[in-house]
């Protein structure tokens, strides 16, 4: 198996997509290589496309704050990553082969940081992760296995941003069971 390093160097230069044309830089992932915790999103808006960096807009404000608030964690203790690597145009949601092409590169991202949990960000990054067609309102509030890890899947924060504060309640929940598993995987 490649190194991160490799593998984010195979995905800069990646053109298994047409979003490959249309995009400013490749986000490929970002903080801690043997984190615990990984966040996924399912791909750069723009502002993270001008950045290369995952969650650096209005809606990693809010993660980076629920991080900290409810996990007493920053950016730099968890890996953040997304589904696909390029942003769709018009931030529209990546289609099934955008998310085809991705998908090595976060299996690999995955394998390679061997996270405890996974907290996936929102519909895609959970149906991907979770391999259903089930939606992210049915599938958060509750811990997934995931081979040896655990999945807790919560909203996007741009659906917190976007719909107030009885969906940023469930997420904040979300992030103290996300917590709750990484306190007993560390014990």
């Amino acid at each position: 198996m490649a190194t991160l390093a490799d593998l984010a160097r195979e995905a800069h230069d990646c053109t298994r997509c047409p979003l490959a044309a249309g995009r400013t830089q490749v986000v490929f992932g970002v903080g801690d290589l043997d984190a615990d915790l990984m966040f996924v999103g399912e791909g750069p808006g723009r502002e993270e496309d001008l950045k290369g960096e995952p969650f650096v807009g209005r809606s990693g404000q809010l993660l980076d704050r629920l991080m900290v608030e409810e996990m007493g964690l920053t950016r730099d203790r968890c890996y953040i990553a997304n589904v696909v690597k390029c942003r769709p145009p018009g931030n529209r949601d990546p289609l099934p082969e955008e998310i085809a092409a991705c998908r090595p590169y976060l299996e690999q991202q995955v394998a390679l940081i061997d996270p405890k949990v996974i907290v996936p960000l929102g519909n895609f990054a959970t149906k991907f992760l979770l391999d259903t067609t089930e939606g992210i309102t049915r599938l958060r509030g509750r811990v997934h296995p995931y081979g040896n890890r655990v999945i807790v899947p919560t909203y996007h924060p741009a659906a917190a941003l976007r719909g107030g504060g009885e969906v940023l309640a469930k997420m904040r929940a979300d992030f103290v069971r996300a917590k709750e598993q990484l306190r007993m995987v560390a014990a």
